[in-house]
């Protein structure tokens, strides 16, 4: 996230309402500017509204963005004045409900507009009707129908409902070249989804007296090169992610990648970095605290990290098509990510890491991401109270347990689960324990179509 622009998780829907009145002053005119601009998807106009407002965010900055969300439908105008304006929009291709903040944080001589965007909960007054199974399923085919059609999606999708499969569909090519196409067995990269198995494996040591949550990372890594992280920062903030430790993916990632070969290396690369606030204040998310829970995971268990995941994960739930091999080797019907770059899909392998790591980046098929579901359903992985804890809220601001990402605290609409992605990959899982409805998600194509066709069917399916 650059420049206080953030962008959300996207949803769809048809929107139908009336535009709201916008205030006739000049934070009102240069909120309708900024939605024209951004709107007109024209870099262009994008770049000449970046260059009047000094915005600092050209329309490079800015067009991956317009791809995804189709553009921006003004909902209602929250709040006005002289310097500011707050505005709900909804993005046209999605159900997402965004707040807009627009500031004037200039002066008269150095004038600097500030915009952020974020995801809020869908309003009551923008309430979408349930629908029965039936309909809710048929919407759904309707709406990939479209993406596809677009050349926005090319993935796999899953739904199960107590046990059963009531939804399954693969859409594209595993390889556009070869024209291979996507299959429920394609094995798909996770991005962040691998979080969750770094957690289990946590959790299960736990679970087995060798972890305390409240144990400092310096109790099992005795030589982390930052004093601060070893002395204060305890399991269980790695976990939520309030430890402050903070992402490790930029310049020196990009320059390293080939040679970042295991957690151990991210950790002698990027550990003695200072935190990013004090371990426990804040919350942060933090790809690298979980790169330092994998390493815990091996100098606890004694095995390799992939070895302990593969062994106490996977094979108990019959995962077979999941791993985290290096990018180098030949994996069966491991798909190729397409990322979007100069209006056309082109293969992701420039950005990929040398292979997946405790954050992110393995790879596993929509039917083994069921059987990961049906295992924590079933207690196979976790005893019970602890996967109670892991799958609910774990914050302050409510939006993260261990491990797992967590929508709601109890009832039909409580789900946990996780979503990934990086150029060429989208993942999501979204588990309700109540109804006993699994929904899995892969795309190899760039985020968030994945997290759109997820949030699509959760939004109308039937909740009892």
């Amino acid at each position: 996230m650059r420049k206080g622009f953030v962008f959300a998780v996207l949803l769809w829907t048809s929107p139908v309402s009336a535009q709201p009145v916008v205030p006739d002053t000049a934070m009102g005119k240069t909120l309708s500017d900024y939605v024209a601009a951004f709107n007109s998807g024209d870099a262009a106009k994008i770049d000449a509204f970046d260059s009047e407002h000094h915005f600092g965010m050209t329309a490079a900055d800015q067009m991956g963005f317009y791809r995804q969300s189709g553009g921006f439908i003004l909902k209602k105008i929250e709040s006005s004045d002289t310097t500011s304006i707050t505005a709900l929009v909804q993005e046209k291709d999605s159900d997402a409900i965004l707040r807009m903040i627009i500031r004037e944080t200039g002066t008269a001589e150095a004038p600097k507009l500030s915009i952020e965007v974020g995801g809020i909960p869908r309003p009551t007054e923008y309430a979408i009707p349930r629908l029965a199974q039936a309909d809710a399923i048929h919407a759904l085919d309707t709406r990939a129908a479209q993406l596809v059609a677009q050349d926005r999606l090319s993935g796999a999708m899953l739904i199960a409902r107590k046990g059963r499969i009531i939804y399954s569909r693969a859409w594209g090519f595993a390889d556009r070249t070869s024209k291979t196409p996507i299959t429920l067995d394609t094995k798909f990269r996770l991005g962040s989804d691998n979080k969750m198995f770094t957690a289990v494996a946590v959790l299960q040591l736990a679970a087995a007296g060798k972890i305390s949550l409240d144990g400092k990372v310096g109790d099992y890594l005795p030589n982390y090169p930052n004093r601060e992280i070893a002395q204060k920062a305890t399991v269980r903030m790695l976990l939520n992610h309030s430890g402050g430790t903070g992402d490790f993916f930029g310049p020196v990632f990009e320059k390293n990648r080939s040679s970042l070969k295991h957690n151990e290396d991210y950790i002698a690369m990027f550990g003695g970095r200072p935190p990013a606030f004090e371990p426990g204040t804040k919350e942060g998310y933090s790809n690298f605290g979980f790169v330092i829970l994998g390493s815990i995971v091996q100098h606890v268990s004694g095995e390799d990290y992939y070895d302990y995941v593969r062994r106490h994960i996977f094979q108990p739930t019959g995962m077979t098509n999941s791993g985290s091999l290096p990018e180098s080797e030949s994996v069966p019907e491991r798909a190729t990510g397409y990322m979007w770059k100069d209006g056309a899909w082109i293969p992701n392998a420039d950005t990929l890491p040398y292979r997946g790591m405790a954050a992110g980046g393995g790879y596993s098929s929509a039917y083994d991401l069921l059987k990961f579901a049906q295992g924590l359903e079933n207690n196979k992985l976790l005893p019970a109270a602890l996967k109670e804890q892991a799958t609910h809220f774990q914050t302050k601001g409510k939006w993260y347990g261990f491990g797992f990402a967590i929508n709601g605290e109890s009832g039909p609409e409580h789900w946990y689960g996780h979503g990934g992605g990086a150029p060429g990959m989208n993942a999501d899982l979204r588990i309700f324990p109540e109804s006993g409805t699994v929904i899995v998600t892969l795309a190899n194509v760039d985020p968030t179509v994945a997290n759109q066709l997820a949030e699509f069917y959760l939004n109308r399916m039937p909740l009892n």
